[in-house]
């Protein structure tokens, strides 16, 4: 770009206007509307010939497209500088700034209305991105190599996304079924750390103290005495071990016998966390964190301990 057409650029009044605003705020043309009080197609006008000169870069947002000023550090540029930096006596650089400023705290407010009014919503409403799916992803990535039990696996879906990241997880099912397929489905995503075994919550086919992690997630409602299973967790844990519980809190729904096979109805939040102490863990917690909105309104139970 050579001086003389800089010297042009800048001997229009409404393009140094244009420049001087981008040069504190990245705008829409709708807001250089707004601010400038002209019609879309002078101020088009205007940014596209900015544009061509490379004084403003483009930025996509949806349909919207935002511009900002343009200047790097060569000597041709300092006419730009020195102009956009200068006092002006000129009417239009104090309501252009009075404009910029309005726009900016309109945004802001905008912004704080919005999170205002959802505030009480969060977690409640759809959010685009936010499933619990990418949640689980985001969290399984922060497993350590550690080994881990999952006690009651079924097909194994947590511990599949648990091997991604442990030294090594063993799933143990009563049924053969699930042990199969789950073999199976290890081998066919090479999951070499991740195995299945034929077992029983009440005597787990492991040694004593040999993992880091026993993980309970809807099981423990079918075993047949949930207390000699709390047991076994507590018995195959290394000591400084971590014991987590996932099951519903205690309901009447008496359907889920037959609908799904469980042998218990839930726990109450005391007795888990008694049936937990017994076992020989402490700093037991046990927190309802999620409640169903139909019928017939299951509430989930999440308990964690650690083996002295």
């Amino acid at each position: 770009m050579k001086i003389t057409e800089v010297l042009q650029v800048l001997s229009d009044s409404t393009r140094l206007r244009m420049l001087r605003l981008l040069g504190q705020e990245e705008l829409s043309v709708a807001e250089l509307q707004e601010i400038l009080e002209m019609g879309q197609s002078r101020i088009s006008s205007h940014l596209g010939l900015l544009k061509r000169n490379n004084l403003v870069s483009d930025r996509k947002d949806g349909k919207r497209t935002y511009y900002a000023l343009q200047v790097d550090s060569s000597s041709k540029f300092e006419f730009i500088r020195l102009a956009i930096s200068g006092e002006s006596e000129e009417e239009f650089w104090e309501s252009d700034q009075s404009a910029l400023s309005r726009i900016i705290e309109r945004r802001r407010s905008e912004s704080e209305r919005y999170f205002d009014e959802v505030a009480e919503r969060l977690g409640k409403n759809y959010v685009p991105g936010r499933t619990w799916e990418a949640i689980g992803h985001f969290l399984f990535r922060l497993v350590p190599s550690i080994t881990i039990v999952d006690l009651g696996a079924g097909d194994g879906m947590i511990s599949q996304l648990l091997a991604d990241r442990a030294r090594k997880v063993i799933c143990v099912d009563s049924s053969k079924s699930m042990v199969r397929l789950g073999t199976d489905l290890a081998k066919r995503k090479g999951l070499s750390n991740l195995e299945y075994k034929l077992g029983d919550l009440e005597k787990i086919p492991l040694p004593a103290n040999s993992v880091d992690l026993t993980l309970m997630s809807q099981s423990l409602h079918h075993a047949q005495k949930p207390e000699i299973a709390l047991n076994e967790a507590f018995r195959v844990l290394k000591p400084g071990g971590q014991l987590i519980v996932i099951d519903l809190k205690k309901h009447q729904f008496e359907k889920a016998r037959e609908l799904y096979g469980d042998h218990w109805l839930g726990f109450g939040q005391n007795e888990l966390y008694r049936m937990i102490g017994d076992a020989g863990f402490r700093g037991a917690k046990v927190e309802v964190v999620a409640k169903e909105n139909k019928k017939p309104f299951f509430e989930t139970l999440l308990a964690s301990a650690e083996k002295a």
